[in-house]
C-alpha cells in the first residue's frame, strides 16, 4: 500500500488516513537504525535525488540516510557546481534527472511552489523538503511521530507553536497537520509575526506568550527566519527573547510532562535557553532521530505506489 499521489508536496493534500499510514510506516521502519547494519534492501535498484537550491543540514542529510537505509541508489547535487549558476531552468534541471531515470527527486526551494511546479512536469515523484515559506511537510510528519510516541496519541493535545508563523514553513504544516489529527494548537508571538487570517486553519492566536503555554501538552519553538523577513519585525534580539524565549520559569505555565521541540537549528538564548534544549523535557535529539524514520517512511510508500 502506498501514498495516493506519486508526490508529497504538502500536509494540506494529505487525508488523516494518509498521514495515519506514513506514521505507522515510519514506526516499523524506526529499528532498522538500531541494526548493526542499518540496511534494509526494500529500495534496490531506485534512484533518489537531493536537489537542494538552500542551505540545509539536518534535513539533506536526514533524506540521504533514509535513503540510503533502504538501499536505493542516491544522487546529491550540488546547486553551486550546477547547471543552473550557468543559466539552466529548474524544469530543465529536472528533466534532465529524469531521463536519467531518477525515481524520486527531494527538492528544497527558497520560491513557494517550486515543488508542485514540477510535480506537475515531471513522472518522477518530487517530495517537498522545504519551499519558501509555504510548507515542510517532512518536518512536520516527523513533528507529529514524535508527539506520538511520547504522548501516545495526538487527539486532544494541546499544542503551542511560538514565534515567527508568517514566516515559518514549519509552522504552516504543522498546524495542517496537528487539527487535521484532532490537536487543539494555539499559535503565539509578535503581532508582526502573525499572519492575516491564521485563526482560519482552525488555531487559537496568542500574543501573551504565559498565557499561550497554559495547560499545553507540547511546546513548539520555531527559529526566528531572519533570512525571510526583510525587515525588523521587533525592537531587538533581546526584547524578542524577553517576550517570547522559553526558559524555565515559562515553562511552569504549561504541563508537569509537557514536550519542548524545536526544528533546528536551534538559536540558544533567543527562542530558548540552552538548559530547556539540553534538559529532560527536550525531544529535540528525538525528532532528529525521528526524521530518518519518517523519510525513509515518505520514501518507501511512494515508491510502492508508483509500483
Amino acid at each position: 500500500m502506498g501514498l495516493k499521489g506519486k508526490d508529497l508536496l504538502g500536509i494540506r493534500e494529505l487525508e488523516t488516513d494518509e498521514i495515519g499510514l506514513i506514521l505507522d510506516t515510519a514506526e516499523s521502519l524506526k529499528e532498522v537504525s538500531s541494526r548493526d547494519i542499518k540496511k534494509v534492501p526494500a529500495l534496490r535498484g531506485k534512484t533518489v535525488v537531493n536537489l537542494f537550491f538552500e542551505p540545509s543540514t539536518r534535513t539533506r542529510t536526514s533524506f540521504e540516510l533514509a535513503a540510503k537505509r533502504l538501499s536505493a541508489d542516491l544522487l546529491n547535487i550540488s546547486i553551486a557546481t550546477s547547471s543552473v549558476v550557468k543559466g539552466e531552468t529548474l524544469f530543465d534541471t529536472a528533466k534532465n534527472l529524469e531521463a536519467m531515470m531518477a525515481d524520486i527527486i527531494v527538492i528544497r526551494h527558497s520560491s513557494s511552489g517550486a515543488p508542485d511546479r514540477l510535480a506537475r512536469r515531471l513522472k518522477s515523484s518530487v517530495i517537498n523538503a522545504g519551499d519558501g515559506s509555504h510548507e515542510h511537510p517532512t518536518q512536520a510528519l516527523t513533528d507529529l511521530y514524535t508527539i506520538r510516541e511520547r504522548k501516545g496519541g495526538l487527539s486532544g493535545l494541546i499544542v503551542t507553536i511560538v514565534g515567527d508563523i508568517a514566516h515559518s514553513r514549519v509552522a504552516r504544516s504543522n498546524i495542517y497537520a496537528l487539527v487535521k489529527m484532532g490537536a487543539d494548537v494555539r499559535v503565539a508571538g509578535p503581532p508582526t509575526m502573525m499572519p492575516a487570517g491564521i485563526d482560519k486553519l482552525g488555531v487559537r492566536v496568542y500574543h501573551d506568550l504565559d498565557e499561550a503555554l497554559s495547560g499545553a501538552d507540547v511546546v513548539m519553538m520555531l527559529r526566528l527566519q531572519l533570512e525571510r523577513q526583510g525587515k525588523a519585525l521587533f525592537p531587538s534580539i533581546r526584547e524578542y527573547s524577553r517576550l517570547y524565549g522559553l526558559n524555565s520559569e515559562r515553562l511552569k505555565f504549561a504541563k508537569k510532562d509537557a514536550l519542548v521541540m524545536h526544528p533546528g537549528p536551534v538559536n540558544r538564548g533567543v527562542e530558548i535557553t540552552s538548559d530547556l534544549a539540553d534538559g529532560v523535557s527536550s525531544v529535540i535529539m528525538d525528532q532528529v532521530t525521528n526524521g530518518i524514520a519518517v523519510r525513509m517512511a515518505v520514501i518507501y510508500l511512494l515508491s510502492a505506489g508508483r509500483a
